[in-house]
């Protein structure tokens, strides 16, 4: 079970990237890029395009696998029984190398560094299609970043009597290439040190949840991560523990995680690799006693839509359920493929804040999707929000969406309430210093 390769697309469905298809004939790319662009240009609004293309223009079964990056499409193509979550695990692994090498992902920036992005593909993917090395830490002792490149090429010179050149095989090359597999831990490079040593941990937990025509919470499902970035020296032997880590279901793990100690203890035992990683991934549990297994929504949504003809009215009311501060709300509306614009009045409190929008909010119409979207930068726990308009629409009988998208963020907030008890540090002598933080994100569809 292989991936078939990899083709990165711009913005105008043109190939910047792509891996070397030897053992395909050359129309094998060009049909996927080509069924890729027909999907898109046919799509009645933006995000609904099936996330897996079947080709069959080809003798073999074939499909391609899409994700979009920084306004590009990564693509990666796989032909016979291969399980398309293989391409999106590799999809997922790719773009966050890319992004740990050069911080944002965008045309320019892969331009700017097509040898780094090149080499990148030639380690991560081997020529049969099997993902090779997708550890940052690997990487960065093979591919050099572009920050190193630069200070390599500034500090050496071909000209500098007695100091050898990069291609004459320096001590900086060479050990680079081998110092990736030097290490005893295949995650943690050999020899790390540190004048401030620290690791952070961020909890982030994101709910997602349909709520019903009657204000019923149809399902609503909470997802947690944790976010590790580790500066610590030499070969720091941890063990986090938590005191209720019974929320936790579902479990995924580092490599680094001792799965036994684990699965003994409920407790994290393990040898961190160097910067950022992801510990754990888990799906919160809510307690045995709680009378709906679902996890109640943080916010209300009140919608009055009066359809008429050539458009309709619509007044939303919004009011949040928690103490906490909601913070980047976004309610998006597609108004139907034939909306021609919208009016809306904003208010909060009861107060007039006009058309346009204060700090309390604001709402825009892009003509381009047919989506009204209303934005709110602080939601606090007491008062409603209410989005007050009307669209108008090319037919006389209108087809909006019947549903909301809602998307919110929740900082120093865990669903779960998930609570580190505390961080042991084994094999080494020095202090160090520990941070952890919640944050949480929603993403709710409202039915009306």
């Amino acid at each position: 079970m292989a991936i078939d390769g990899l083709i990165i697309l711009d913005p105008t469905g043109r190939p910047i990237i792509q891996s070397s298809y030897t053992n395909y004939p050359a129309a094998y790319p060009l049909l996927h890029i080509e069924a890729l662009n027909n999907a898109l240009a046919k799509a009645p609004r933006e995000g609904s395009v099936d996330p897996v293309i079947y080709v069959g223009e080809l003798s073999c079964s074939s499909a391609c696998c899409h994700v979009e990056v920084g306004g590009m499409r990564f693509l990666a193509t796989i032909s016979g029984d291969v399980d398309p979550l293989i391409a999106f695990a590799f999809l997922d692994a790719f773009t966050e190398i890319l992004q740990d090498y050069f911080g944002v992902v965008s045309v320019a920036t892969l331009k700017d560094n097509f040898d780094i992005v090149y080499q990148l593909l030639e380690e991560t993917l081997d020529s049969s299609g099997h993902p090779l090395t997708t550890s940052p830490n690997l990487l960065s002792d093979i591919v050099l970043s572009p920050s190193l490149i630069s200070k390599l090429l500034a500090s050496v010179s071909p000209a500098t009597p007695g100091v050898p050149s990069v291609r004459q095989g320096g001590s900086f090359g060479s050990n680079g290439a081998s110092g990736a597999f030097t290490s005893p831990i295949p995650w943690r490079k050999a020899g790390v040190r540190h004048n401030h040593n620290e690791i952070l941990f961020d909890v982030v937990e994101e709910m997602r949840g349909i709520v019903g025509k009657n204000g019923t919470t149809l399902v609503s499902n909470v997802f947690g991560k944790i976010e590790s970035n580790s500066k610590l020296s030499g070969t720091p032997d941890l063990t986090l523990t938590f005191t209720n880590p019974n929320v936790m279901a579902d479990c995924a793990f580092h490599p680094c995680v001792r799965l036994q100690k684990w699965t003994r203890d409920n407790a994290l035992s393990f040898v961190p690799p160097e910067g950022r990683f992801i510990l754990a991934d888990y799906q919160y549990r809510p307690p045995q006693s709680a009378v709906v297994s679902n996890v109640p929504i943080p916010l209300s949504l009140k919608a009055n839509m009066d359809m008429g003809e050539f458009g309709g009215t619509f007044a939303l009311t919004l009011t949040s359920r928690l103490i906490k501060v909601m913070e980047n709300l976004e309610l998006k509306f597609y108004l139907g493929e034939d909306a021609t614009s919208a009016q809306c009045t904003l208010s909060s409190a009861g107060s007039s804040v006009g058309s346009v929008g204060s700090a309390d909010g604001s709402w825009s119409f892009n003509s381009r999707t047919k989506t009204l979207q209303w934005e709110i930068l602080n939601m606090r726990s007491s008062g409603s929000w209410i989005l007050r308009g009307s669209w108008t629409s090319k037919i006389k009988a209108p087809r909006p969406a019947h549903a909301f998208q809602i998307r919110f963020e929740i900082p120093s907030y865990s669903f779960s309430s998930l609570k580190v008890d505390q961080l042991r540090l084994s094999s080494e002598t020095y202090k160090m210093y520990k941070g952890v933080r919640m944050r949480s994100k929603g993403s709710i569809e409202w039915r009306w």
